[in-house]
């Protein structure tokens, strides 16, 4: 799994994350589900989501909302199309005020 964030820096505001899903020897995934869940790294925020929609090439490309500045924690689900899932925490620290 693999993934990109954009803007570069992060700022509150919307982000588009991009995931890409690659089986062992290298070929693309399609047909997976990807959703996320973002968190503030401290207590007490409520948590933003997004799904993630297939844009080609076991790539999926999802809008997320930083609703603050500070640090995140983005979890990436995946539900794989023979049933396996996977769950990965990408950390995004910094997010810059707006």
């Amino acid at each position: 799994m693999r993934h990109e964030i954009a803007p570069l820096p992060s700022r509150v505001g919307q982000a588009t994350i991009t995931i890409g899903l690659a089986d062992a020897a290298g070929k693309p995934i399609a047909g997976a589900r990807v959703s996320l869940e973002g968190n503030m790294m401290h207590p007490g925020m409520k948590p933003v989501f997004g799904e993630a929609g297939e844009v080609g090439s076991g790539r999926y490309r999802a809008p997320l909302q930083f609703t603050m500045g500070g640090d995140w924690i983005i979890t990436v689900r995946v539900n794989l199309p023979n049933g396996q899932k996977l769950e990965r925490e990408i950390k995004v620290n910094g997010v810059q005020p707006g």
